[in-house]
């Protein structure tokens, strides 16, 4: 699945996270957003761990963003919380490598391929400024 409830409720907490300028805690933002608070902890400790969230620790501690929304990709984003890059599909991304030994003879692979390979640039040059421009 390309996009997953983890990669929507991460985009959804850096919306609201890029319209603050002071660190929100995790339990504030699950209020606002109305998601389980130890799923998003998890999700902004992904995001902070991949140097997209800047984390703060104490009784004003929470999240902020790292960088400007124009510098956050998609693509960051969802390869932080799901930790590998979003796939279109369950496959090797080479011929060579598929786990199966069928890809010689797979007629759908260079097409899977192609579209995989299109979605990727999308998302690496969609950012949160276009997500924020959209609201």
């Amino acid at each position: 699945m390309l996009i997953t409830r983890a990669s929507e409720y991460a985009i959804l907490s850096l919306i609201v996270l890029s319209k603050t300028k002071l660190p929100m805690d995790s339990e504030t933002l699950s209020r606002e957003l109305s998601i389980s608070k130890s799923f998003l902890a998890k999700i902004l400790q992904s995001l902070a761990k991949s140097n997209i969230l800047k984390s703060y620790k104490g009784v004003n501690g929470g999240f902020i963003l790292e960088d400007e929304p124009s510098n956050i990709s998609m693509l960051q984003i969802m390869s932080s919380v799901e930790g590998k890059a979003p796939a279109v599909f369950d496959c090797a991304s080479s011929l060579g490598d598929c786990p199966s030994d069928k890809g010689s003879i797979c007629t759908i692979w260079p097409f899977l391929n192609k579209l995989q390979g299109k979605i990727d640039s999308f998302l690496a040059e969609l950012t949160l400024a276009d997500i924020l421009e959209e609201e």
